[in-house]
């Protein structure tokens, strides 16, 4: 559908960030695209100095260099496993810290019709105050534990376990009393993220998915303002060639990407595009505030 060649905006083009606030200030419809890109920006990194200081000791005895990596590191037993896992889900999903960035965002669009699709897990968003009913996770949450095997399609809150494994863990072991199993079978938990095909889709993750498709089908032919916020190309099929294929074929659509070295729009829908390279704490600046 699109053709491989790019179109790229300028790094420093400051008519095209006020073009791009002008369109957020003036759209009625906004359905924002957010990958990993909006959780750096708010200081959510997996590594340098954050992983240092969060991580240090763990990545010292086993290698680790980021939490990334750290996910798929083969831990010799569950104990430190969870030691790990638990450190991860909490600072990362129970942590406030990167949440005044996203409230920066809801300000923009409180008020409007907006929907969220996102890649992330961390949360940040109903951290943040944004609408339950207004969001979509596609990729789970580190706030949910599943049965590894699966044996059912359900997810179980993990907040009082994860910050028990953290308070209790010593010499970067958890207590095997700790050790999540499922109610049902008996097998490991995990914590509910899409990495193979055994990621659960429970009934909230089905409500939130109909929930997208209605608010994508009431906007198909009206003016609406997709706007892409720090995804990457690890999966673009969740959003990004999702949202060109959208505007593509709705003409009263616009379409703003940003990432920092990493905005491009396909030729087929740039009139109707603006790829920023920026920092995306600069386009929030100046633009009026709904709230």
């Amino acid at each position: 559908m699109f053709s491989r060649k790019k179109t790229v905006s300028s790094t420093n083009s400051s008519c095209k960030l006020q073009q791009a606030k002008e369109q957020i200030a003036q759209a009625d419809a906004i359905l924002i695209g957010v990958g990993s890109g909006l959780s750096t920006a708010a200081s959510l990194t997996y590594d340098g100095e954050r992983f240092e200081r969060l991580f240090g000791d763990l990545g010292e005895r086993y290698g680790i260099t980021d939490m990334y990596s750290g996910g798929f590191y083969p831990f010799d037993t569950l104990e430190e496993y969870w030691a790990w896992w638990s450190r991860h889900v909490c600072y990362n999903r129970y942590d406030d810290s990167g949440v005044p960035l996203y409230r920066e965002l809801l300000s923009l669009v409180a008020q409007k019709d907006y929907f969220v699709l996102t890649t992330n897990v961390d949360h940040c968003f109903q951290k943040a105050g944004f609408d339950k009913q207004r969001l979509f996770y596609t990729q789970g949450d580190y706030g949910l534990f599943q049965c590894s095997r699966p044996c059912r399609q359900e997810t179980y809150d993990n907040e009082a376990v994860i910050r028990a494994m953290v308070q209790q863990q010593r010499d970067m072991r958890i207590p095997s009393s700790l050790i999540p199993t499922c109610p049902h079978c008996g097998a490991p938990m995990c914590v509910s993220l899409r990495v193979d095909d055994t990621f659960v889709e429970d009934e909230g993750w089905h409500a939130a998915a109909r929930r997208y498709e209605d608010y994508v089908r009431r906007h198909r032919h009206h003016a609406i303002v997709y706007l892409e916020l720090g995804v990457g190309a690890n999966t673009p099929g969740i959003i990004k060639y999702n949202f060109w294929r959208q505007v593509l074929q709705n003409p009263k659509a616009q379409y703003i990407c940003v990432n920092k070295g990493e905005a491009f729009v396909p030729q087929k829908i740039a009139a109707r595009s603006i790829a920023l390279n920026c920092d995306i704490r600069d386009l929030f600046a100046s633009i009026p505030h709904t709230s």
